[in-house]
């Protein structure tokens, strides 16, 4: 990860890792109790139109990386640059694009960058070898997966990628050098073999919920299955979670700080509705980061 990626990276998200939230809201203005001290009332403001920061307390403010290094200072551990960018690296893992990623406010007559001009069937060669490398099932990846070609109007260039259709009638875009979302970014969910299995089964990345069908054989598991994609799409996810007659929830998500933090939660919520059983899976995947590394690291035949 270097500056210009991690000063991409929302704020608001940030400091949802750190597990704070709001005090206040206003116009492209979240207010918060200062990350960096302990005081009563909030005085610590998010700009969510330009992606900065400011604690009134101190006296101080920037970017993305000036917060992770003054942070890092308030905890007494190492705080320089490097130090910022590395610890970002393991609060986000390796897909942080996967943030909603800030960009500064368009007028509404802008159109967006991305075009979409064409979506068929899976047969480019580098898509296919992408998908091998990843060690996917191409016949079971394309009753998920569309080849889908795209124009990106800011830079006057094609280029095609492995869609995933998700809920808000977006699509999660996926190729060896981009991942990314064409319109709305949301969850994915993908109803189950078994209409009368109450299981549903929580991943956080399309490769990974393809690794385990992929392993089974199968285009779909028994049970329902929701692709987060992104972990800021686990609070929308969790409507599905808590409004269908499901009573055991497994999830799949990351090795990592911020896939322990989306499990505690997910966990969290589980317990307070009576008849969800919880389970998590990484006990599978260990000591890897997510499913797909996984399974990508055993001889596997397709």
């Amino acid at each position: 990860m270097n500056i210009d990626h991690a000063k991409t990276i929302p704020l608001r998200e940030i400091l949802t890792l750190l597990n704070r939230k709001p005090k206040r809201t206003t116009q492209h203005k979240l207010w918060y109790l200062s990350p960096l001290r302990n005081e009563k009332t909030a005085s610590f403001v998010v700009n969510t139109q330009c992606n900065s920061w400011y604690d009134f307390g101190e006296g101080v403010g920037g970017d993305v990386v000036n917060f992770v290094c003054a942070y890092l200072k308030s905890t007494k551990e190492a705080y320089t640059v490097v130090d910022a960018l590395r610890w970002l690296r393991n609060m986000t893992g390796d897909d942080f694009h996967d943030y909603c990623v800030f960009r500064p406010a368009e007028p509404t007559d802008v159109q967006p960058a991305l075009e979409l001009r064409q979506s068929q069937p899976i047969e480019n060669p580098g898509l296919i070898n992408y998908l091998h490398q990843r060690r996917i099932n191409i016949d079971i990846a394309s009753k998920h997966l569309k080849q889908v070609k795209l124009y990106n109007a800011n830079t006057g260039k094609f280029f095609v990628a492995l869609g995933f259709p998700n809920e808000l009638s977006g699509i999660e875009l996926r190729n060896p050098y981009f991942k990314g979302c064409f319109k709305k970014k949301s969850f994915s969910f993908v109803r189950g073999k078994d209409p009368e299995c109450q299981t549903v089964h929580v991943f956080e990345g399309m490769m990974d919920y393809l690794s385990i069908v992929t392993r089974r054989g199968k285009p779909v598991l028994k049970g329902d299955s929701i692709i987060l994609h992104s972990l800021s799409c686990l609070k929308p996810a969790l409507a599905y979670v808590q409004n269908y007659p499901y009573n055991v929830v497994c999830s799949w998500l990351d090795n990592d700080q911020s896939g322990h933090l989306a499990s505690d939660h997910l966990q969290s919520i589980c317990a307070h509705e009576n008849q969800i059983q919880y389970y998590r899976m990484n006990g599978i995947y260990q000591p890897y980061k997510d499913v797909n590394e996984w399974h990508t690291a055993y001889r596997f035949a397709m």
